[in-house]
């Protein structure tokens, strides 16, 4: 039986889960002219270093911010449920890209149209992911203590290729046109579906890539594993079928975030972190603090890693951003502070990541003089955190925070003097400044 995704992971005999291992490595504001009654009762603001927000020291371009839909596994979004992801107004989420499979039977092809053209028309990139090629393309193999291993037939990569082509032309005559299309879903962590050896992965993007008419995605590690990826970098034949290196983040130590071989090599292509959750599939997306992982956890991936896209595993369930119910979660409040506000095409700039313990700040420059600051402050305390923009153009700040009490509540504005402001970032919490 084809495993329907993580709920089956943690269940899988022989192996190692998704959950075990994140065991395994472990859990990796309003404004100051708010009265002092939305400040913590007898508990003083603590003071923070200056954040220097430089736009002019600019880093990576962000593409956007999404989750899967995977009919086969579990209920399609409802109409509601697909403006509520992918809307940008307030109450609605701002995701603007949506990953879905390819499935391996034609059949279940239709099932994606629905929601991926209502993304769409919200103006969202859609990507898409194999798990397996059609069965006649496949063979088993033995793979260490596993005796029927999948992996595609040497002698079907030009069917294979052709396959996702129909999948793109497919999606594309029903008003979907793919953004990219990936090789295979986490090739190295595939005891449920195909797996794929660096080697096996560069000889595809040397020989069939090409010609498959859409941008390429790949190697979609399970871990980020660089020993994956790296091959690929150092193959100038491979690299150059590739468009968008991408990779999943589960259980991934923020150290190892960094990828200083793909700043070498990489040049003119896009790195995307193409499927996580985080910190677990366990608990409630409603669970408070923990809900503040998640924002810590698109801080690193944006600011140490420098990904360009950050793409949740299922859009709507009990762990993850949108409730079954279809309202927002905590978890997904933390990332519409980074979706509905840091848009396609703004580029992440300069901004001191780390004023004091427990607070991760990072900036993005939008159009025109806009500047958007996300803070996180972790700690038991709140913080009263002076900002100063580089510029000096903005004359206005707004903010939404989310904390305990409060989801995406707008603080109104307040002045900006010669470029600078101070934000109060409440107690385990999340801020978004945006200025104007």
């Amino acid at each position: 039986m084809t495993p329907r995704g993580d709920e089956s992971a943690a269940t899988r005999p022989g192996h190692t889960s998704r959950r075990s291992v994140l065991a395994a490595m472990g859990t990796l504001p309003v404004l100051v002219a708010a009265p002092p009654a939305a400040r913590a009762a007898g508990t003083p603001s603590a003071a923070a270093a200056e954040v220097v927000v430089d736009p002019f020291a600019e880093r990576q371009t962000i593409r956007g911010f999404g989750g899967m839909n995977h009919t086969a596994w579990i209920d399609d979004l409802t109409p509601a449920q697909r403006d509520t992801a992918f809307g940008d107004g307030e109450g609605q989420m701002g995701f603007s890209v949506l990953r879905i499979p390819v499935h391996e039977n034609r059949a279940d092809w239709s099932g994606e149209v629905a929601t991926a053209r209502r993304a769409v028309e919200h103006g969202a990139t859609v990507i898409a992911s194999p798990w397996n090629p059609p069965s006649h393309m496949v063979e088993t193999f033995v793979r260490g203590d596993q005796t029927d291993a999948r992996r595609l037939r040497h002698d079907m990569y030009g069917a294979y290729a052709q396959h996702l082509n129909e999948f793109h032309a497919f999606m594309r005559d029903n008003g979907v046109d793919l953004h990219a299309v990936s090789v295979q879903n986490e090739p190295d962590y595939a005891h449920d579906w195909t797996w794929w050896t660096p080697q096996e992965m560069i000889r595809f993007l040397r020989e069939n890539a090409g010609s498959i008419g859409t941008r390429i995605i790949a190697p979609e590690s399970f871990q980020y594993v660089k020993s994956f990826s790296d091959p690929i970098l150092n193959d100038p034949q491979a690299l150059a079928n590739l468009d968008i290196l991408g990779a999943h983040l589960y259980g991934t130590r923020y150290e190892d975030f960094p990828y200083p071989l793909f700043e070498e090599k990489g040049r003119g292509k896009e790195l995307w972190m193409t499927e996580v959750y985080h910190p677990n599939s366990s608990d409630s997306a409603d669970l408070w603090p923990q809900a503040l992982e998640v924002g810590e956890h698109i801080h690193h991936a944006l600011v140490n890693a420098e990904f360009q896209a950050y793409v949740w595993w299922y859009i709507r369930r009990s762990y993850g951003p949108m409730r079954e119910d279809g309202r927002i979660s905590k978890r997904g409040a933390n990332m519409v502070h980074f979706s509905r506000f840091v848009r396609p095409g703004y580029v992440r700039v300069d901004a001191t990541p780390r004023p004091r313990s427990g607070v991760y700040v990072s900036a993005y420059k939008g159009g025109g003089s806009e500047i958007v600051i996300v803070a996180v402050n972790k700690g038991s305390s709140p913080v009263s955190q002076p900002f100063t923009l580089g510029d000096g153009a903005a004359s206005r700040v707004w903010s939404w925070v989310t904390d305990a009490d409060r989801n995406l509540a707008p603080q109104g504005a307040a002045g900006v003097s010669n470029g600078s402001f101070t934000g109060a970032l409440p107690a385990r919490s999340v801020t978004t400044f945006v200025t104007g």
